[in-house]
């Protein structure tokens, strides 16, 4: 049994293709959360030394100091001019992107690397199986969404990072967590910003979604890394310090919370609540995904 494809928050959206349904989603129209991928967003600044300098449904964050800028993510191949615009419309320089980090390698998220490094010089960093993924421009078979996340210029040129492994840029030091499952290179991020004598955890967590092309199974007794990942990706969501919790997809009410963010009043996007409210979204996309494929199983 296949249903059509419907994601979470952080996740998505293919509705053309049969595969696994995901938690029921209460946002917008799937073509109207894919509008968004490409729709302008004025750059703000989050917290600290810590910009948002992606499109409206597609989060791209800078993280600036005084030796050089790091670049969380890309979006799309086809947003990089709007990327590095919102880059200069903060006062920065593109030419100053010394590091270039990656969540998972998906078109949507890592199609603007190449250009971006080419444009800035930078150095990309990431995970051993998003190196390969971003070598393959994203055709990479081991990808459960092989075939449906679309390809981009390739990228072959990186330093590999390894779970637990501290990268810096002058006095910034970013932690990377390995955190697989919505791809095999799944990856988080997490650093201190600090904004006059108040410093925060900031954490950029990869999507917790379950998206994949036909046949593919997370419950798959000759794969059980598949389950084992996304359960120890889930443990260490629910681990981390987080004051501020980002993600490559905008989370639902991200939006109306920005709006709100005033000088002098308190910060919306603060939550120390939010990445375990996200873990325990993601157990939930994982029971029920494996219940999904349990059924199909025994009604093939």
């Amino acid at each position: 049994m296949k249903r059509w494809v419907i994601l979470c928050a952080a996740a998505i959206t293919f509705p053309a293709v049969h595969a696994y349904t995901n938690v029921a989603s209460k946002r917008a129209d799937p073509s109207d959360m894919r509008a968004t991928w490409t729709q302008p967003q004025k750059p703000f600044r989050i917290y600290g030394d810590t910009y948002y300098v992606g499109s409206r449904g597609l989060g791209a964050i800078l993280i600036a100091s005084p030796e050089g800028l790091v670049l969380i993510d890309s979006t799309l191949q086809e947003n990089v001019p709007m990327i590095e615009s919102n880059i200069r419309a903060l006062g920065f320089r593109v030419q100053d992107i010394k590091l270039i980090l990656n969540t998972h390698a998906h078109s949507d998220h890592a199609g603007g690397i190449a250009a971006l490094a080419h444009d800035s010089g930078a150095t990309v960093a990431v995970s051993a199986p998003s190196a390969k993924a971003l070598a393959l421009g994203g055709d990479d078979p081991d990808d459960p969404q092989h075939g449906l996340s679309g390809n981009y210029p390739k990228v072959t040129h990186v330093r590999i990072v390894a779970d637990g492994e501290i990268v810096t840029m002058g006095s910034l030091a970013l932690q990377m967590h390995a955190m697989p499952g919505h791809t095999p290179g799944s990856t988080g991020w997490t650093w201190r910003s600090c904004e006059e004598k108040q410093c925060l955890s900031i954490v950029y967590a990869d999507s917790i979604s379950l998206l994949s092309a036909p046949g593919y199974r997370y419950n798959d007794p000759a794969h059980p890394e598949r389950l084992n990942d996304f359960r120890r990706t889930i443990a260490t969501l629910k681990a981390l310090p987080c004051d501020i919790l980002l993600t490559p997809h905008p989370l639902d009410g991200f939006s109306e919370k920005v709006a709100h963010m005033a000088p002098g009043k308190p910060n919306p996007l603060i939550d120390t609540h939010a990445c375990k409210a996200y873990a325990t979204l993601g157990q939930r996309n994982l029971e029920e995904r494996i219940a999904m494929e349990e059924h199909a199983q025994a009604t093939h």
